[in-house]
């Protein structure tokens, strides 16, 4: 297990919870074995919300089943019995993230693969609003800086609960390629904070809504499957 504070010093329990995996970890049947991409794509998908449940019943200590289960009105899934409880997943082509916390409702998480091909800059051109691009070409359109926005504004507008209903340009986050934390204020979503952290093959953003109590939370890694 590896604990990661947030760099804004606080004394405080509140914790995000971050479970990180491999997909193949997850997904024992190879590609072969099925008959086409579509079944793959859809084996894949049920073995990654098997684990996502799994993850989820360990950390209420109590057994969930799908009824458990909902949905909001733009489709972010929630506990029925424990509305409370945050959580929200990523997954990349070879990596997974499960956020959880119970002391942060409105989380989201987005990991990418480094390693992933990127039209970088037609990409950032389209997503990214003045002062992130204009950071993104000051920084020689260093690739860190990118994933470091990308997963930032996906993790942001996923904690919002609006998944991608909204153009990512949109919203600024403040991002500095020398930071790794920020703020994002938007007249209609809020409030959200945001912490990037730079694994050895990936980038993971976590963000949260405000809570207006001046404190951020405690990011807490725990990496492999759990069984």
């Amino acid at each position: 297990m590896v604990e990661m504070e947030h760099p804004i010093p606080s004394i405080n329990s509140k914790t995000i919870q971050i479970h990180l995996g491999t997909l193949t970890e997850m997904i024992p049947a190879p590609r072969a074995d099925f008959a086409d991409l579509k079944s793959y794509n859809q084996y894949k998908s049920q073995c990654i919300h098997q684990h996502r449940q799994q993850l989820l019943s360990q950390f209420l200590a109590q057994a969930l089943s799908a009824q458990d289960l909902a949905r909001t009105e733009h489709g972010k899934p929630y506990l029925v019995d424990h509305p409370e409880i945050g959580f929200n997943h990523s997954h990349s082509q070879q990596h997974y993230a499960l956020g959880m916390s119970r002391h942060c409702s409105d989380i989201g998480v987005d990991i990418e693969d480094l390693g992933r091909k990127v039209r970088f800059d037609a990409l950032a051109q389209h997503a990214f609003d003045a002062e992130e691009y204009q950071h993104w070409l000051e920084s020689d359109q260093d690739p860190i800086y990118w994933f470091k926005v990308w997963t930032a504004k996906e993790a942001i507008l996923k904690a919002s609960g609006l998944g991608i209903r909204m153009s990512l340009n949109q919203l600024h986050t403040q991002c500095h390629p020398q930071q790794d934390s920020g703020c994002c204020v938007h007249p209609e979503l809020g409030v959200f904070h945001y912490q990037q952290l730079c694994l050895p093959h990936a980038m993971l953003s976590v963000a949260w809504r405000d809570m207006g109590e001046g404190e951020a939370p405690r990011i807490e890694l725990l990496e492999g499957i759990s069984s």
